[in-house]
């Protein structure tokens, strides 16, 4: 029995201390600095093998950091898949040179309010920290070239920094690039011009709106355009990222070369007003703060500049991105609408009442298709996409031929940032991005730049 005893204690000493090393074996050990914005908490939907659960929050503390605490106890307690972050929390004033002191980390993910993240970004590198964060990286146009020259530094020291695009990963984006590449179906993309751009991505956003089964409450400093940023330099970071990823695959498109042709061709921006009482609604706060009185009206309407768009043009191919908000949508949630114009076929999105505020991908013929054959050419399309994506058909409607996905490659946006922090976490330990990601990163950028700059000069 003793010897039983010795033999069974060893056991459990050996099971122990093997928990133990694999607990504690991680690739990776996240840094969430002053996590301000809801996007800060969603990375943590669900857990990653090679990550770390221990998540070491830095931050002045307040109610946007109690307010990511409380999204990553929900994951962690939900009855369903629960998840294992453990924040171990910093307070204080000094979160940045504290982070930077103990350094317990070696990826930095930063979302929240964007008047500093430049700052945040600049920091981490320069400590040889890698950087996963929201977008967007930069709200004005003299913050290009120190985007620019720090991501240079992180190219030197083999660091991995990229910001989270969420929408490449949204099924009916996906397919429309896929499809795009069916030159039987599609045909070439045409060319188009500023008044029929070839590309086109709109969307509509709300203020007050629901994100994984809570209202979403906002910061006060989300409305002001020098810390938020205005969304001409905000929200088509997502779009833009969208038409390079969709019209060039996997080719990089850099802004310095004459033969890209990369140039904004006409921008605008316009305001969304808020009164007292919707404010209140949106942030919890009884008035408005100080910073934006200037943009108040009889001391009662905010206008904030909500709205902006701009048409571009890179290697001859026209686009056009618009995005814009709104208090909130009695009827549904966000909108979308986008356009891939063929020689054969156009590829169309909408994301309205009419399809239950869903994304729904819809084709269309052009003149130059065989009408008579372009149903069997569209399911040909479809079925040379059958290994990747089975069970796809389409069906003809009013709005054109409507391809129906299945339900098991549909995801919520809140889901799309756990793919996002998937491959990023591949990016890293590849060593680096992809080349042309790493170009278009800052293509994009010195398009929303020069957008925010050239809708000044119009005005």
């Amino acid at each position: 029995m003793k010897v039983e005893y010795f033999f069974y204690t060893l056991l459990i000493f050996a099971l122990i201390s093997c928990q133990q090393e694999t607990t504690t074996d991680y690739d990776v050990r996240l840094i969430n600095l002053n996590p301000g914005h809801f996007h800060a908490g969603l990375i943590h939907m669900h857990d990653y093998p090679q990550v770390d659960p221990n998540v070491y929050v830095y931050a002045p503390g307040g109610s946007e950091l109690d307010s990511y605490l409380n999204m990553v106890n929900q994951f962690n307690n939900r009855s369903e898949n629960p998840t294992n972050w453990n924040p171990e929390v910093y307070t204080g004033e000094d979160y940045l040179s504290r982070m930077i002191e103990e350094k317990p980390g070696n990826v930095m993910m930063v979302a929240g309010n964007n008047a500093r993240k430049i700052e945040y970004i600049n920091q981490a590198i320069d400590n040889r920290i890698n950087v996963l964060s929201d977008k967007p990286m930069i709200i004005h146009p003299e913050q290009f070239s120190v985007l620019v020259d720090a991501l240079a530094a992180a190219d030197e020291q083999g660091l991995v920094v990229n910001d989270m695009m969420t929408e490449r990963h949204e099924i009916t984006s996906i397919l429309q690039k896929e499809l795009s590449r069916q030159s039987e179906l599609f045909g070439e993309m045409v060319p188009g011009s500023p008044d029929e751009p070839a590309i086109v991505k709109e969307s509509v956003h709300f203020f007050y709106k629901t994100v994984a089964g809570e209202t979403l409450v906002r910061p006060e400093w989300f409305f002001d355009v020098n810390q938020q940023g205005e969304t001409i330099v905000d929200v088509t970071t997502h779009l833009i990222d969208l038409v390079l990823w969709q019209s060039f695959p996997e080719e990089p498109i850099d802004y310095r070369l004459e033969i890209d042709g990369v140039k904004v061709v006409d921008a605008r921006v316009w305001n969304t007003e808020l009164t007292r009482s919707q404010f209140e609604l949106i942030t919890g706060a009884e008035d408005f703060p100080n910073y934006l009185m200037d943009d108040v009206v009889a001391d009662t309407v905010l206008n904030m500049v909500a709205n902006g768009e701009f048409i571009f043009k890179a290697r001859d191919v026209y686009g056009k991105v618009s995005a814009q908000w709104g208090f909130t949508n009695p009827d549904g949630g966000d909108t979308h609408y986008s356009i891939m114009r063929g020689t054969l076929a156009n590829l169309i999105i909408h994301q309205d009442i009419e399809q239950d505020f869903v994304a729904t991908l819809y084709v269309e013929s052009t003149e130059s298709a065989n009408q008579e054959q372009f149903e069997d050419i569209l399911n040909s399309a479809i079925d040379n996409l059958s290994d990747q994506f089975p069970g796809l058909s389409a069906e003809y409607t009013d709005l054109g031929w409507k391809i129906n996905i299945p339900d098991e490659f549909v995801e919520t946006h809140e889901e799309h940032f756990t793919r996002v922090t998937e491959r990023y976490l591949h990016a890293l330990n590849a060593g680096a991005l992809p080349d042309w990601e790493r170009t278009n990163l800052e293509t994009k950028y010195y398009l929303t730049t020069q957008a925010y700059s050239k809708s000044r000069s119009i005005r």
